[in-house]
């Protein structure tokens, strides 16, 4: 079972606005990421919230998505990842970490990570674009406890960098694993609007 785990959690302080609910198109961030997930070859989906959750959840059709509510969501990223695998099945193979912030990813990426890792059984697999790592990134199993005990300031990109000889890069045509929308600047140039 391939477990992707959106963490919509934090506080988009450097946005000004919750950036689960900024407009991509006709929808939000986080519907976005949801419906290429649910149209992808993941078995499930767990969003993880934290500030403003309760806007969240009355402003988004979160319905077929497992939803987790951290508290400690200003402790960091890594809090809500931890929390997210809390919630994550005896049976889950690998998990897919997603960011709220990164709206442009594709089904197309998505299944080729899970189609090579199901391939090769390596224990992290990341999209690359012109030698860059982007997102969603891949972890199997194996790394749940590493996830679980690394330090909170680096988060899973400590996991990442410890364990180098088992990551595997996939290089894709898609630029769009590499665009986070942080800041008010970043949205307009992606989207010509301000947020």
């Amino acid at each position: 079972m391939i477990n992707a785990i959106v963490l919509a959690a934090g506080e988009s302080r450097r946005m000004g606005k919750l950036k689960p609910l900024l407009r991509f198109r006709d929808t939000t961030f986080l519907e976005q990421i949801i419906s290429v997930l649910k149209l992808s070859d993941v078995d499930r989906v767990t969003v993880v919230l934290g500030a403003g959750a309760e806007t969240i959840e009355k402003s988004i059709d979160l319905s077929g998505t497992d939803v987790v509510v951290n508290k400690d969501y200003r402790k960091g990223q890594l809090s809500s990842l931890v929390a997210g695998l809390k919630n994550t099945p005896a049976e889950t193979d690998a998990i897919l970490v997603c960011l709220v912030d990164n709206p442009f990813i594709t089904k197309t990426v998505v299944n080729r990570i899970i189609s090579k890792f199901k391939e090769t059984k390596s224990p992290i697999v990341v999209p690359v674009f012109n030698k860059k790592r982007g997102h969603p990134a891949l972890f199997s199993r194996s790394l749940f406890k590493e996830l679980r005990n690394a330090p909170a300031k680096e988060g899973a990109r400590y996991v990442l960098y410890s364990n180098e000889e088992k990551v595997l890069e996939l290089e894709t045509p898609e630029s769009g694993i590499l665009v986070g929308i942080d800041t008010p600047e970043d949205y307009k140039f992606h989207f010509g609007v301000s947020p």
